[in-house]
């Protein structure tokens, strides 16, 4: 009798235990609402992730940093948005209320990118053939030198005047060019003064104008 009555009263101290330990640690409902904002400058940090620690709950705050979600007494909310560092906050489980206020402020964070190198080609075999036909383009050189040339050029043809003598020495030049390439592809006389002299004073003198 007296063993019996000893174990009821343990299993009702056990009992009573655990309803006074369930009582303690029940987690209450609140209302977590905040602002985020950097810790320099204090401006908003917009569209930040506001996650429950080891649940998928959570919320993302608004362009102007703020958010409001409900969340328990003693639950760690992480705080994450690029560019900054992640931050961890426990709601206290101490609250006399239904709802907690936060300024949580973030730290710029620096993140060091591991180098990359692009290679244009993919192997070395394509790199030396398309560096071998590579064109380089003309320098500023090259070009002021062409254009000279070239004015040069109208210089020759406007100044140029040919008498009988250059006339005959001409119109030999032009035979024997013709006897010397005969079946074959004669040179180009975009560049022949004689050639360009010709045509201007045809020109001057009217033969290219359509007549009636």
């Amino acid at each position: 009798m007296k063993n019996t009555v000893t174990l009821s009263i343990l299993i009702v101290f056990v009992l009573i235990n655990n309803v006074l330990y369930a009582q303690e640690y029940i987690k209450k409902p609140i209302q977590f609402s905040g602002v985020v904002v950097t810790s320099d400058s204090l401006k908003p940090v917009p569209y930040t992730n506001i996650a429950i620690k080891n649940s998928h709950r959570g919320t993302t705050a608004d362009f102007n940093g703020f958010f409001s979600f409900v969340a328990l007494e003693g639950e760690v909310i992480i705080f994450s948005a690029i560019g900054f560092k992640r931050v961890e906050f426990k709601i206290p489980d101490t609250l006399s209320k239904d709802r907690y206020s936060l300024i949580q402020a973030l730290s710029n964070d620096t993140i060091m990118l591991s180098e990359t190198v692009i290679h244009p080609w993919p192997s070395k075999e394509q790199f030396k053939k398309a560096f071998v036909k590579l064109r380089v383009p003309d320098d500023d050189y090259e070009i002021a030198m062409r254009n000279l040339a070239l004015e040069e050029l109208k210089y020759m043809i406007r100044d140029y005047k040919m008498d009988g003598s250059m006339n005959y020495r001409n119109y030999i030049d032009q035979q024997t060019n013709k006897l010397y390439y005969n079946g074959q592809l004669p040179p180009n006389n975009l560049l022949n003064p004689f050639a360009w002299a010709k045509f201007i004073k045809a020109w001057q003198n009217g033969d290219f104008k359509k007549k009636d």
